[in-house]
């Protein structure tokens, strides 16, 4: 490396450095969950995440689609309540400068001290069942946004992916349920995001149209460039832009090239950065975050856990991006969303 090359490894450096980080879409493993602040084999610790840069993490209480019995919704609504208390008790209990963070002004006090950050969501609907007070208590245990479905359908809304195992149909509700509609409205009154990932194109236009604060996909591609049915095409993209909400670029493969017939295609930073740059371009940089998907079904050949995250950093300002678009990819985006669902919660 030649002396101009260091001083611009050493420029990209300290820009990702000044930048609050945040992932916002990270499973965890369960329910036998490593402690993060330990070595692991998890794509996402807190020791990967200060090794790469990664100041804040959204970590994930998913529950799997099962049948619409009340067994069902109750064991489901258990299953994520535990994990939510898990989540905030591994940060708040660790010995590494780890700490839980409920909303936007506490992370961006966390980020200034020096914490690394862990915050909390639900992901899939069907953990509330038909009990919609289930939303005020996954706020109160500090959960930010709520994934509307997850594959298959659920009493909320339809999924993009149905679940030929669980008996169903293309669609249940022709998008948005009544009862979703009604969740949708408590999300807002709380102060919880609505994530419209994994929900069908009608459920998610609807959302979109519905909400009273914009809808974010956490965990989404484009589907221009990759036609699979887990990402956005242009009219939804479009929505976003209209409604003045936002999607997250994901690091699934699946979701950033197309898979060959009984293959597999992998995907690099460079991919995840053409679908970046397409949603830029399609409805502005204002309307686009980053994630990851890790422990989930993310991860790249050169982004392929927490410890390797400055890679994109690195790529994004390689194409052109400044230090004050990185801010608002990594976080300044997602944190002016989480202040409109505070401020439509206390109006």
């Amino acid at each position: 490396m030649d002396d101009r090359q260091g001083v611009l490894a050493s420029s990209v450096a300290a820009t990702h450095a000044a930048t609050l980080v945040l992932d916002t879409h990270v499973d965890i493993p369960w329910p036998d969950t490593p402690h993060p602040a330990t070595a692991t084999r998890r794509q996402v610790d807190y020791g990967k995440m200060r090794a790469g840069g990664m100041d804040a993490a959204i970590f994930i209480a998913y529950v799997r689609q099962g049948t619409l019995t009340d067994e069902g919704r109750a064991q489901a609504a258990d299953k994520a309540m535990r994990m939510l208390r898990a989540i905030a008790a591994a940060a708040d209990g660790a010995p590494s400068g780890a700490v839980f963070c409920r909303d936007a002004g506490e992370m961006e006090a966390a980020f200034a001290a020096g914490r690394t950050i862990a915050m909390s969501a639900v992901e899939n609907g069907y953990a509330m069942g038909r009990d919609l007070t289930r939303i005020a208590d996954w706020r109160a245990l500090g959960a930010v946004y709520l994934t509307l479905t997850h594959d298959g359908h659920n009493d909320l809304a339809d999924s993009a992916r149905p679940r030929a195992d669980l008996g169903d149909l293309p669609a249940i509700h022709g998008g948005l349920s009544p009862l979703g509609r009604s969740a949708i409205r408590e999300l807002n009154r709380v102060g919880m995001l609505v994530d419209v990932s994994h929900t069908s194109r009608d459920a998610m236009l609807q959302a979109a149209a519905w909400s009273h604060t914009p809808v974010v996909a956490t965990h989404a591609c484009c589907r221009a460039l990759c036609d699979h049915p887990r990402n956005l095409d242009d009219t939804q993209l479009d929505a976003l832009r209209e409604t003045g909400g936002l999607v997250q670029i994901t690091a699934v493969q699946a979701f950033l090239r197309r898979q060959p017939e009984g293959g597999r295609a992998l995907a690099s930073v460079a991919d995840y950065c053409d679908h970046v740059d397409y949603a830029v371009k399609r409805i502005g940089i204002e309307h686009v975050g980053l994630s990851s998907d890790f422990d989930g079904g993310g991860g790249l050949t050169d982004w392929a856990d927490a410890s390797q995250t400055a890679h994109v950093s690195a790529e994004l300002l390689r194409r052109g991006y400044t230090a004050a678009d990185l801010r608002l990819l990594w976080s300044g985006n997602f944190l002016r969303l989480m202040r409109i669902a505070a401020n439509v919660a206390r109006a």
